[in-house]
């Protein structure tokens, strides 16, 4: 004869069951997802330009758990919008109307250009943490699909526009630097009024003429940057 499971047990584990049952039955997991999901798609990805909505915590209520997971792409665009701000001003400190601008802040050349170099270590460094939060995150095939599109266009795509200028941003500093220096060293042949200068050696005003050419298409450069993330920041 087979042995009795007592009663008691039977009910027990009866009610174990029916927690379980009553637990997978009440998950809202399936319900945030697709939340989330389609606040990705409409807020984030199907609008055009660079837009990171920022929802506040009663708007978050419905993705639950994945609110946390949006958090990598705001921390992300609130620290680029700093370099960005950053960057705004560093242009406008180095900007040269003139030689005798050019010669006269080589020093104030010098603080632009470590705060570039500062700038683009502070961008690496923020794009760093933002991939290695994503790689941490846990989600199922059809939100890592959205979300991964959603974080190329907030995230990867912005910061290799800004990468793209730095480059340039160097080349302008150091060619100007360069420049206010060979002016200095060569003063007694060149003479600068105001916006104009005049250069008594043939052969000192042609390397003079190549550096500032130099300078001029560095300087194209920067702008052409500027005009492309103007343009993804706007989606135009």
């Amino acid at each position: 004869m087979a042995p009795r499971i007592p009663t008691w047990f039977a009910h027990a584990c009866a009610l174990m069951l029916a927690g379980l049952l009553l637990a997978g039955c009440g998950s809202k997991e399936p319900e945030e997802r697709a939340a989330f999901i389609q606040f990705l798609q409409t807020r984030v990805i199907d609008r055009p330009g660079v837009r990171v909505p920022q929802p506040t915590e009663e708007q978050k209520k419905p993705f639950g758990a994945y609110a946390q997971h949006y958090t990598v792409i705001t921390d992300f665009n609130t620290a680029m919008n700093r370099t960005a701000q950053q960057m705004d001003g560093i242009v406008a400190k180095g900007s040269l109307r003139s030689l005798s601008d050019v010669v006269a802040r080589r020093d104030d050349l010098r603080s632009v250009r470590e705060g570039v170099q500062q700038m683009r270590r502070a961008l690496d460094e923020n794009l760093a943490r933002a991939d290695a939060a994503r790689a941490q995150l846990q989600q199922p095939e059809d939100l890592k699909a959205v979300f991964d599109k959603a974080y190329d266009k907030t995230v990867t795509t912005p910061a290799g526009i800004f990468r793209d200028v730095f480059p340039a941003l160097d080349a302008v500093f150091d060619g100007a630097i360069r420049i206010g220096d060979y002016v200095d060293a060569h003063k007694s042949q060149i003479q600068i009024s105001g916006s104009t200068f005049t250069v008594s050696d043939p052969k000192v005003l042609n390397e003079l003429n190549g550096m500032l050419q130099q300078l001029n298409s560095h300087s194209a450069a920067i702008q052409t940057a500027q005009r492309r993330m103007r343009t993804a920041v706007a989606g135009g």
